[in-house]
């Protein structure tokens, strides 16, 4: 990730938003229509995921662990962080720029998801929002059949599993339904050519 994240992910994030601001003046707009729409309903699906699953990370200091189980679900963050910096993952003492940057990654996970998920259907209509859900939780199985949960240390119980598909499912309905619903407000007006 110390070599992917600056010479593939922020070179790849640029481009993409240079084509869209040249979409959005010289073209019809569609691209740059559908990068934001992706963009920001990524956006809103990782915050309610992390909201959905912060009563879990926060059961024991909140004093409902009777009904909760307490996870540990935050706890790749600060190692994604680490790992772009190029420090020491392996420990449970992080730098404050590993969380942020860590953080960081995560939220533009999400909103590369939101992108991906317009490029992939184009127009979101009210069939199609569904297939957000297919995707998130398709992301969700394909991660615990990859060594992920062994190299961030994380037991694959029949609890966790359940709390992060539900996540998940949350995630991808919460990205379908946002872009549905951007894409059938904000239509707005090419710039003219010329």
């Amino acid at each position: 990730m110390r070599v992917f994240t600056p010479f593939i992910l922020l070179p790849a994030m640029v481009l993409l938003f240079a084509f869209s601001v040249v979409d959005h003046r010289r073209g019809n707009g569609e691209l740059s229509r559908a990068v934001w729409i992706g963009i920001v309903a990524g956006l809103l699906a990782a915050v309610t995921y992390d909201l959905f699953r912060l009563p879990f990370v926060c059961a024991r200091a909140w004093g409902i662990d009777s009904i909760v189980p307490p996870l540990n679900l935050f706890k790749v963050f600060p190692a994604f962080g680490a790992m772009i910096l190029g420090e020491a993952t392996a420990q449970t003492d992080y730098s404050f720029s590993a969380y942020l940057i860590g953080w960081t990654y995560h939220f533009s996970n999400g909103m590369t998801f939101g992108v991906m998920f317009v490029a992939w259907l184009g127009e979101i209509t009210k069939s199609r929002w569904i297939w957000g859900m297919a995707m998130a939780v398709g992301l969700e199985l394909g991660m615990l059949l990859t060594p992920y949960p062994n190299v961030f240390g994380i037991p694959l119980t029949a609890t966790f599993v359940g709390v992060t598909l539900a996540a998940h499912f949350l995630f991808g309905a919460t990205m379908g339904l946002s872009a549905r619903r951007l894409a059938s407000t904000w239509r707005p007006e090419p710039t003219a050519v010329g």
